[in-house]
């Protein structure tokens, strides 16, 4: 019988040669630049983003996913009709299987019908601004990473309610996404639902700032109680899907949550521009929508700040097309739409500390 390290280097060996199979046999390997060029590449990138891998077998198959991406980012990046580029980023030595299963992490929710649903059909959409970007307005806070972990819906949840504290209240605080992602109802690291983040402080009467319980990147026992709350919704709503013009006139209103389809290698590399696609509509991936407008081809975008750090995209932020004529939006934007809710007439006042942080799902 094998041991557990050999069985564990067998099973890397074979990834390897499979890998390596894919790679050889794709017309990319051979328009790449020579091995020993693009080694030093590698290494340098791999200084540039820290990275350092347990074995030799490790890195020559990390080399081979990184050749490819490259060969992938710079042949697509040489097409004149591009509406956007492709960046070597820090995911460049993943295959774009490995990307979703670690930075994605929403889960379609069931049941929506049961949940409550904005109504925004007197809104005039000619009347609406023609671009509205929440940075300008002070409403957004940096861009933040949730590293290797599926919390992409916490960070979402708590960006809205950011801007939405802002827009009512005045301040803009940085709100805690940890404690979201230890209290709220979700599946460790793996995945969760925006709703239940709102339910979550909600029921907590309000939510901690980041320097009180900052983030870690796994999921740990709730640790809300005694926690200093420093802001808080009333509700949420979802917006009904399928619906772009909603989708504005919420977004005219405050900053919003959604989610995309990532899986693509595109979308992993994505640098800057409007993207287009491709793309599926199979959504994994939360993110907050800031903002829209137009480039100056005309393309309308939305605008979309995310959570992998600022040396993904437009430093952090996505121009994600705007109006595709499909029915779900591009990378199916338009079908898990949603806000929190601060009425201003509302009696609640914040609790002084959080509860035991057991949330109403």
């Amino acid at each position: 019988m094998l041991s557990s390290a050999m069985a564990s280097k067998f099973q890397l060996v074979c990834f390897f040669l499979l890998f390596a199979c894919v790679v050889w046999s794709s017309p990319l390997a051979s328009c790449g630049q020579s091995d020993a060029h693009m080694m030093t590449r590698f290494e340098d990138w791999m200084r540039q983003y820290g990275r350092v891998y347990d074995s030799e077998d490790e890195k020559s198959l990390r080399f081979e996913i990184f050749k490819n991406n490259v060969n992938h980012i710079e042949t697509f990046n040489s097409r004149n009709e591009n509406s956007y580029t492709l960046g070597i980023n820090q995911f460049a030595d993943m295959t774009n299987e490995e990307f979703v299963a670690r930075y994605a992490g929403t889960f379609f929710p069931q049941n929506i019908e049961s949940e409550p649903t904005a109504s925004l059909e007197d809104v005039d959409l000619s009347k609406l601004p023609d671009s509205i970007d929440w940075r300008q307005k002070g409403a957004v806070t940096e861009v933040k990473n949730q590293g290797e972990c599926g919390s992409c819906w916490a960070f979402s949840a708590v960006a809205t309610v950011e801007g939405l504290y802002k827009i009512k209240k005045g301040n803009l605080l940085d709100l805690s996404e940890q404690e979201v992602l230890d209290c709220a109802d979700s599946v460790e690291c793996i995945g969760g639902w925006v709703q239940n983040a709102y339910k979550f402080i909600i029921s907590n009467k309000g939510v901690t700032n980041e320097k009180s319980y900052p983030y870690v990147g796994t999921k740990g026992s709730c640790a809300a109680k005694g926690k200093p709350n420093v802001a808080y919704i009333t509700g949420y709503e979802f917006l009904p899907a399928f619906d772009e013009g909603t989708m504005m006139a919420a977004v005219a209103q405050q900053p919003i949550t959604s989610a995309v389809d990532t899986k693509n290698k595109n979308f992993q590399f994505y640098n800057g521009g409007v993207f287009k696609g491709p793309c599926g509509t199979r959504i994994d991936h939360a993110i907050t929508i800031v903002g829209y407008g137009k480039d100056s081809s005309g393309t309308q975008y939305w605008l979309i700040k995310n959570s992998w750090g600022k040396t993904w995209g437009e430093n952090g932020y996505l121009r994600l097309q705007k109006g595709s004529g499909t029915l779900r939006g591009a990378c199916g934007i338009a079908q898990y739409v949603l806000r929190p809710l601060l009425n201003s007439k509302a009696t609640a006042q914040l609790s002084d500390t959080g509860s035991d942080g057991i949330s109403s799902i």
